[in-house]
């Protein structure tokens, strides 16, 4: 398959200078405001408190990224490449089913060893239906995972086993060239039982608690405050960690952080408010636009009304200006969206999985408005008349509100329709959309890995994911998805070509039943300051600064 694109990071080793000096005298606010400004302090900000520093309960890419530093994998993704980790080598059978993990030899942060028995545990544990994490389905690939998570197998049937303390054997249960990939994210990393079972609730945000294996440890957790990581001297790797501390500062309002960003109270900005982004790309030298596998979209809730009618999912997707969101709203590069799966990604022969699908329903100019009213008409609601009360729900921030405000206004203009925004914090808003408390909710997605099934498999009637609420029942509800469950499963059986066609099956179905209103591409705009150096973030929006040093 065809390289994606890479990320051309400067990634430096530059040894830190001599402590500073002129401490003496100073009182002890002062002496602080000195140490958290030296050259192994990194602060940077995310823009909402997350849900959980849990690994296996985790699905937000904010909270991934300091679960990223705090923890570690088998494999590890730096600069695009995938590099062993917690695993020295490894060993996978000719057929593709069977891998062999030797360990390296590494220790939790309160100095005990990291065994193959708590990545056994971890992944056990995601797979635990009473533990209930979203993420269960991407551990699917293992063999009797599935049937553990769902109820007909026992955990002692799934193909995980530690068979010492440094070797960690699993088989797959078709073969998986992604599998590796799948080792780098964060519901695969290790966690100790010890500790998750003295608070099940609380042990991930408890610094007593919540041990790491990583290149730092948890030091404070402060809601809506500032989450403060600290160097892991225990971690295999530590002597070639450069940064003392990590302090995540908690700042809701894009405006503010980028006010923090230029005062130098925080050396790295990624949410940008949207009005500052054409100003920023033309006056700030440390604004970059980096490639991101990633989907903005709107997310309709099938099993509520009204958007449990195909035709009004489509009416409402096709009123929605793209071009507008993107290079009205956005102005940050972001390419209209008229397929679920981003650009950069790539089928078995090379084509960009994009261009090859094309672009469906979806207008390559503005709305179509005229397709769409005619579809609001055979719903039932021709000039929106009668069309009931509608929310669309999106999580506090001032981008969202700006795009829900404008799509808004389309829908009003377009279609005749009234739909009322409603906004909730991060925590309570992904917990609406997990339960179908809504009938229209903003949206995203950043792969897990590189490969369409990353978007893809969301969408299966056992997902953790899908928010749809797109699921088939024995009773003949959502025909459609039975079949998707049917091609994700042979898509695992098979390669090259007849994979590929399974691939675009899938999404055509899901385009096709309108579950999602794909509007823009990811691309992903940050800022950072030109004396933090060796910094790294994936194309899967993930920061890592174990390589990271701040030099002045």
């Amino acid at each position: 398959m065809k390289k994606l694109m890479k990320i051309l990071l400067l990634i430096t080793a530059i040894f830190l200078l001599a402590a500073c000096n002129g401490n003496s005298g100073k009182t002890e606010e002062e002496r602080e405001k000195i140490e958290v400004s030296g050259g192994r302090t990194m602060k940077w900000s995310l823009d909402s408190d997350p849900k959980t520093l849990d690994p296996q309960l985790n699905s937000a890419t904010g909270a991934g990224s300091v679960i990223n530093n705090m923890y570690e994998g088998l494999m590890r993704e730096v600069d695009s490449k995938l590099l062993p980790a917690m695993a020295e080598s490894y060993e996978i059978s000719e057929d593709g089913l069977k891998y062999r993990f030797h360990l390296r030899e590494s220790r939790w942060s309160d100095g005990k060893l990291v065994t193959a028995h708590d990545f056994k545990y971890a992944w056990l544990r995601a797979l635990d239906p009473k533990v209930a994490s979203e993420y269960a389905f991407q551990m699917f690939y293992i063999r009797g995972a599935r049937d553990y998570y769902e109820g007909r197998g026992a955990a002692e049937e799934v193909a995980i086993r530690a068979a010492d303390e440094r070797t960690l054997e699993v088989e797959l249960e078709t073969p998986t060239p992604y599998f590796l990939n799948l080792t780098a994210f964060y519901t695969y990393f290790p966690v100790r039982r010890d500790m998750v079972e003295r608070n099940p609730d609380k042990w991930a945000v408890d610094p007593e608690l919540a041990v790491s294996n990583g290149p730092f440890k948890l030091a404070k957790y402060a809601i809506s405050d500032e989450i403060v990581l600290e160097k892991n001297t225990e971690y295999w790797n530590a002597e070639d960690v450069k940064l003392d501390k990590i302090v995540t500062m908690i700042i809701g309002d894009s405006m503010t952080a980028l006010t923090a960003y230029e005062q130098d109270e925080i050396f790295i900005l990624d949410t940008m408010p949207s009005q500052e982004v054409m100003r920023l790309q033309l006056e700030d030298p440390t604004f970059r636009i980096l490639p991101m596998l990633g989907t903005y979209y709107y997310i309709f809730n099938a099993d509520r009304e009204p958007t449990n009618n195909v035709d009004v999912r489509k009416a409402l997707s096709l009123a929605i200006d793209r071009g507008a969101i993107a290079q009205g709203v956005k102005r940050g590069g972001e390419i209209p969206a008229r397929g679920f799966i981003p650009v950069g990604l790539y089928d078995s022969e090379g084509n960009e999985f994009r261009e090859r699908a094309g672009d469906y329903y979806i207008s390559s100019g503005g709305a179509d408005i005229e397709k769409a009213r005619a579809l609001l008409a055979k719903a039932g609601y021709p000039g929106g008349a009668g069309f009931p009360k509608m929310t669309l729900l999106y999580n506090t921030s001032d981008s969202h509100r700006a795009i829900a405000e404008a799509v808004q206004a389309m829908w009003k203009e377009g279609l005749g329709i009234q739909v009322e925004l409603m906004n909730q914090e991060w925590a309570v808003f992904q917990d609406s959309v997990k339960l179908g408390n809504f009938q229209v909710g903003r949206a995203s997605w950043i792969g897990d890995y590189v490969d369409p099934m990353t978007f893809l498999e969301l969408w299966t009637s056992y997902s953790g994911k899908n928010g749809a609420q797109w699921r088939w029942t024995e009773d003949g509800r959502f025909p459609e998805n039975k079949r998707y469950d049917e091609l994700v499963e042979e898509s695992k059986r098979v390669s090259g070509a007849k994979r590929d066609g399974k691939l675009y099956e899938m999404e055509k179905i899901i385009m096709e039943e309108a579950i999602v209103a794909p509007i823009y591409y990811y691309v992903d705009q940050v800022m950072v300051k030109p004396y933090l150096k060796g910094w790294n973030k994936s194309v899967l929006d993930t920061w890592y600064f174990g390589n990271a040093e701040v030099v002045r």
